[in-house]
């Protein structure tokens, strides 16, 4: 196969390839099994030595059908309820094909004037829809760890100015150890973020009150009162992953203040709690942190991969990100370079497909989703409460049931060996896709729903294919 620049006949052939397996593929998906069960087949065909001469863009597309798909996991389909996976919408899909037609790099507003119109106004938009102040800055972002990333890098810079330290210039070396105050409920990529930051895990105090995680209000009261004013940074937890819980964040807003600490309120599914009338409680006080992460490819239900950072003080952003050279632009914020706003130089055009995904839906389209959403989490909760073999194990504010099974001939020191096995046996099975965990020392299934494809039925059988797959287990 010659140099690519002579196989431009191929491009229709190619495009043709792709659009006919999306299509296939799509239109099968709502009832297309979880996986094949032999992940390892698909990836032995494709394992071959690198081709000294290519077959060509056709080919290759047709191998990757052909021998690849089977090793993929349907995780955009209505009965993906693992970790918290969204799906892709129409019209995200759409606009998602079109920035990789584009190929712009939103790093500068002169590289794609595009992509970052697109962006500033994607970001205006969602500060509207999660009712966010609206002068913060902001930026897209790979995901929630590195949206954490950004949110948290600006928490650092504000502690480090009321140290007399610019920290992105003269580092952490000399300073006290940054304290980082929040439940047992913290995940684990603001975690991450905090050591890829310096700030170091071994500093973020975990007071819970119970096994679960629960914020134990009365310890972080005595630990902000223990630092006699000094600086801290204060991490919320906007819907935790096991049960969906909030920390108490407009108690944690009034603390923060009190004691001239950061706020940074961790919501990568649950701020889409505050465009719900029935869920917005648990999010109130949002809005009076310091800085808000979330994700796109969650419950906005865009492509992998997006996220979103918000932050009050804009002028923070760029004195983290704004390394310049004498080839790069001016930091302006009139025309968006977003490049010194986020860790990235190099930044895909995430802001069509959510750009797209707003304009085509609205504010009320998002609200009618997550609130269905909300609707078939209870129906889960009712399935499992009217069970005589299934225990749940919390409450359901939003999105997530955290439940195991219990049948009554199995005491208790069994009951984690059986739903650990029949964790595994759902996922071998393929009928649906959940996983177990651990919820207060107990495992237990956790099925998340923020995939705008899940009817009635996808939960329905997500309930009955444990029961099943239990009873086989367990025939006594």
């Amino acid at each position: 196969m010659p140099d690519p620049l002579t196989t431009h006949g191929e491009l229709d052939e190619a495009l043709t390839l792709a659009v006919d397996a999306a299509r296939a593929y799509l239109a099968g998906l709502d009832e297309r099994p979880l996986h094949d069960g032999d992940p390892d087949r698909a990836a032995a065909r494709l394992r071959t030595p690198l081709p000294e001469d290519g077959d060509g863009a056709p080919a290759a597309l047709r191998a990757l059908v052909e021998d690849g798909l089977d090793g993929s996991v349907a995780s955009a389909g209505p009965r993906c309820f693992h970790f918290v996976t969204g799906g892709v919408t129409p019209a995200a899909l759409a606009a998602d094909w079109l920035a990789s037609t584009l190929d712009q790099n939103t790093a500068a507003w002169v590289e794609s004037p595009l992509g970052a119109e697109l962006e500033r106004l994607a970001l205006d938009w969602l500060t509207d829809l999660f009712r966010l102040p609206g002068d913060w800055g902001g930026v897209l972002t790979t995901g929630a760890t590195m949206a954490n990333f950004v949110g948290l890098a600006a928490a650092r810079t504000w502690w480090g100015d009321r140290h007399g330290v610019d920290v992105a210039e003269q580092g952490l070396a000399g300073l006290p150890p940054v304290p980082v105050l929040t439940s047992g409920h913290l995940h684990s990529s603001a975690a991450k973020a905090l050591g890829m930051l310096g700030i170091g895990r071994a500093n973020v105090h975990r007071l819970a009150c119970d096994a679960v995680g629960t914020l134990d209000s009365d310890a972080l009261v005595r630990a902000l009162a223990a630092l006699d004013g000094a600086p801290a940074i204060l991490v919320a937890n906007a819907g935790e992953v096991n049960a969906g819980h909030f920390d108490p964040i407009a108690e944690m807003a009034d603390l923060a203040e009190r004691h001239g600490s950061w706020l940074h309120v961790d919501g990568a599914f649950g701020l889409f709690a505050r465009t719900a009338p029935a869920a917005a409680a648990h999010a109130e006080g949002i809005e009076r942190a310091q800085s808000v992460i979330s994700d796109g490819h969650k419950w906005l239900n865009v492509p992998y991969d997006c996220g979103f950072a918000f932050v009050r003080d804009r002028s923070l952003l760029p004195r983290v990100f704004g390394a310049t050279a004498a080839y790069l632009p001016p930091v302006d914020f009139e025309r968006p370079n977003f490049a010194y706003l986020g860790p990235e130089g190099s930044r895909r055009a995430r802001s069509l497909a959510v750009w797209a995904t707003l304009r085509a839906y609205g504010r009320n389209g998002v609200r009618a989703m997550v609130e269905r959403h909300l609707a078939l989490a209870q129906r889960i909760a009712d399935r499992v409460d009217q069970a005589p073999d299934l225990e749940r194990l919390a409450d359901v504010p939003l999105n997530i049931v955290c439940f195991r099974y219990r049948p009554p001939n199995i005491g208790e020191d069994a009951l984690d060996d059986l739903n650990a096995s029949l964790g595994e046996a759902v996922l071998a099975d393929g009928r649906v896709f959940v996983g177990t965990t651990l919820y207060g020392g107990r495992v237990a299934f956790r099925p998340a729903i923020v995939n705008w494809r899940t009817r009635e039925q996808d939960v329905d059988l997500l309930v009955d294919v444990i029961r099943e797959l239990g009873a086989r287990l367990n025939p006594a």
